[in-house]
């Protein structure tokens, strides 16, 4: 039988139970408390929340280093952009969740690590239809950074055509909680023994890696992406792209596979990464298998953008 204990019982057995991954969490935040926490046991979500049960809710990642947020603005335009296609909006202003932000990554007591804010329809039952929920949700937590070695970047990453296909057009550009392909794309990798999944349209177009986009340098020297609709518009790919385009012509088009094997470059760009170059894809090898020049400009301005624009985080 399993015992029936009252709460004080309940809240002992809960707090010493084992919990993976605790050793990564500096601080967290849940407006219906209202408060920041440094103990990671009592990171816990209402069962109820549809932001649970149901993947009913948005997110974004951020990181900062030394002390600066990096796209702030961007990823709350995106986040906003996200919510609000799907009719949600948060607990407070869009301005006073920029400034809880920032005072929950300087509560931290890091000065780098990564920030993640989940926006969601909020508790009140187990059903599906949203109009359960009578106030939404925010949860906001900062974790370790782990920066990959510079012998990383040096290498290279391999990558390959995913049989997990691109989300439709309305999904893929929402930064939905649902993210259950971006999942099933990492487990194909793994099994098929890939760094990166890559997925393509209908039409055997490039969409974008599991979580990163991609880009290529193409024999004629021009800098390519995708078009974003497929694929989540990428905070990073887009500011790489404007920090780069005085250096190399850049465009949005159609990438086929064809295009992938033959580019001098095929760059993947994402929040805790910056960019690193693609050197082999369905293990054939990328121009020189090395990273090229391109990508390693891109990671170099980004860093330096980070440092000359990142927003600084409120330490208390």
């Amino acid at each position: 039988m399993i015992k029936k204990v009252d709460s004080n019982e309940y809240i002992d057995a809960m707090l010493s139970a084992m919990r993976a991954g605790t050793e990564k969490i500096c601080a967290f935040y849940e407006h219906r408390i209202g408060l920041v926490c440094t103990d990671p046991k009592l990171m816990l979500m209402p069962w109820d929340d549809h932001l649970v049960h149901r993947g009913d809710g948005v997110f974004e990642s951020m990181k900062f280093v030394d002390g600066k947020l990096y796209q702030l603005e961007p990823h709350l335009r995106r986040m906003k952009r996200s919510a609000r296609t799907i009719s949600l909006e948060p607990p407070c202003s869009w301005d006073e969740l920029r400034d809880i932000i920032l005072e929950v990554a300087g509560a931290s007591g890091v000065d780098s690590g990564m920030v993640r804010v989940m926006l969601g329809r909020g508790p009140g039952g187990f059903g599906i239809t949203p109009y359960e929920c009578p106030v939404p949700s925010l949860y906001i937590v900062v974790y370790k950074l782990e920066p990959k070695p510079e012998s990383w970047y040096e290498k290279g990453v391999t990558a390959f055509r995913s049989k997990v296909p691109a989300k439709q057009p309305y999904l893929a550009t929402i930064k939905s909680i649902d993210y259950l392909p971006n999942v099933m794309m990492k487990i194909n990798a793994k099994e098929e023994g890939f760094d990166v999944p890559f997925c393509f349209d209908d039409l055997s177009f490039l969409a974008e890696g599991a979580t990163e986009n991609v880009c290529i340098v193409a024999q004629d020297g021009k800098l390519y992406t995708p078009k974003f609709t497929n694929s989540l518009a990428g905070t990073t790919i887009a500011r790489a792209l404007q920090l780069i385009e005085d250096e190399i012509e850049v465009d949005f088009r159609a990438i086929s596979e064809e295009d992938i094997l033959l580019a001098r470059e095929v760059i993947i760009c994402g929040t805790s990464i910056d960019a690193v170059g693609v050197v082999r894809y369905n293990k054939k090898p990328i121009h020189d298998v090395r990273p090229g020049p391109i990508c390693k400009r891109m990671r170099e301005l980004l860093q330096k953008d980070l440092q000359e624009t990142g927003t600084p985080i409120i330490k208390s």
